[in-house]
């Protein structure tokens, strides 16, 4: 398959461009090993963080706020699958949107592993291990971040995660040391974060949440 543009990355970078370049009229395809297009921000960032976030504040004023109100809610406790189902839910819905942007401007999207092979050459590696080859006029490289380890440390996503374990723990931690006072640290810290005094797994507990500017 030829192409005018190809695309590796299908984050924020590459989607927006790829959208541009159908309405340019240019023949395109956008490659993401991910199996979801929207890159670290829409599948494993910013936008799971938020929505864990915005439940969890809901429980605090719930906690804190509504008793002052006149509001009391006895047993207050979390469901954790319902919990983490939301989030996972607002990803799906998203995700899918920008795949049907992809269809909607004619983008061809291809599922894989990009490797520039030669000049005007792109080999995708399925996740079945199947190769194919796009000839190509131009190459985009948009292939976005990964979290960053430390040395001598091995990160198993269940003791010790990086930000995309951290949004898919099975309980609330009791204790949790956060790395890192990036935006996904500070947001991920506040939602985790343990009561000073009277916290207990299953519970989302006061926190100081960052306004997301």
């Amino acid at each position: 398959m030829s192409y005018d543009l190809v695309i590796i990355g299908g984050g924020p970078g590459g989607y927006n461009a790829a959208i541009r370049a159908g309405q340019l009229g240019l023949k395109t395809a956008i490659i993401e090993s991910r199996g979801k297009l929207g890159g670290t921000c829409l599948n494993v960032g910013c936008i799971p963080s938020k929505a864990l976030l915005h439940a969890s504040e809901y429980y605090e004023a719930a906690a804190k706020s509504f008793p002052s109100m006149g509001v009391r809610i006895e047993g207050l406790s979390l469901d954790h699958a319902a919990f983490m189902k939301q989030k996972d839910d607002a990803v799906e819905g998203l995700t899918k949107g920008v795949e049907f942007l992809m269809k909607k401007n004619k983008v061809d999207y291809v599922k894989g592993l990009g490797r520039i092979a030669a000049p005007g050459k792109v080999e995708v590696t399925a996740a079945d291990g199947a190769k194919q080859t796009l000839e190509t006029k131009n190459i985009l490289i948009a292939t976005g971040s990964v979290p960053t380890g430390l040395p001598n440390v091995e990160i198993d996503e269940e003791r010790i995660v990086t930000s995309t374990g951290a949004l898919a723990l099975s309980e609330v931690p009791q204790k949790l040391i956060v790395i890192g006072a990036g935006v996904i640290g500070l947001e991920l810290g506040s939602v985790w974060a343990p009561r000073r005094r009277g916290g207990h797994r299953g519970r989302i507990p006061r926190s100081h949440h960052p306004r997301p500017r």
